[in-house]
This record gives C-alpha cells, structure tokens and sequence, in this order.
C-alpha cells in the first residue's frame, strides 16, 4: 500500500539525503501484458553545483512495467528532493534512472531531461534501462 497518498508533503532529512527511499510501488494491475506507462513532470529543479543558480527541466520518464508499478505521488516527492541538490544534468538523469529500474525493476526504462535554456542553450539528456548497446 502506498505510503504518501492522502498524506502531508514533507520530506525528511533522510529522504533528501537519500532519495530512493521515498519511492513507492504497487503491484502491476495487469501483470503478464506488456503496456507503456509514461509521466511528464514538466516542473522539475536543481542547482548548478558550479555557480548555484537554478536549472529547471521536464523529466519524463517512460517505462514498461513487469510485476510493480511506480506511485505517482511519491515520485513527485521524489523529484521535490532535488530542488537544492547542486548536480549536473548527466547526473540527474541518470540517477532517476537508476533509482527508479532498481525499485520498480522495469522490463524497459527511459528517462528523458529536457533542461531550459541557459546562457542561450539548452540540453537534453536520454538514459535507458538496460543500456542500448551502441
């Protein structure tokens, strides 16, 4: 049973140290089928670990699940824990990836950071699970 719906919002100091904790599951409704499910989170922040200044992005995440599926809330708060968090894009992106494909165990992941434009150029980082074979 999900643990942050219909609950509060607040994040502990633990969850923010270590993020994966605040992630929940539930069990694949249809189980044995394989579907896509996909969430866009279009208000996603963090910091610069260079000059502190705030980098803003829409991370979506698209995935087919095998026996768990991710709790939507807990995902938001999961992305709430990054808001202060000096990183780079790269990294971002691919610690949701491998935070996420460790708790829920995905048939296939990908994650997507579209970052907004700074200094006149933007970025746009792709992780998969498991990793394309290039």
């Amino acid at each position: 049973m999900p643990k942050h719906l219909g609950h509060k919002s607040i994040l502990t100091a633990r969850q923010i140290a270590a993020p994966r904790t605040i992630l929940d599951t539930f069990a694949n409704p249809r189980f044995g089928r394989d579907y896509q499910i996909e969430f866009v989170f279009p208000e996603f922040t963090s910091v610069c670990p260079v000059t502190g200044q705030p980098d803003f992005a829409t991370i979506t995440v698209i995935y087919i699940p095998d026996k768990l599926c991710i709790e939507m809330k807990s995902l938001k708060l999961y992305y709430f824990s990054f808001r202060n968090k000096g990183i780079f894009y790269e990294a971002v992106v691919n610690q949701i990836l491998d935070d996420l494909a460790t708790i829920v165990k995905p048939k296939r992941m990908t994650v997507i950071g579209k970052f907004a434009a700074r200094g006149g150029t933007t970025g746009t980082v792709t992780a998969e699970f498991p990793a394309s074979k290039a």
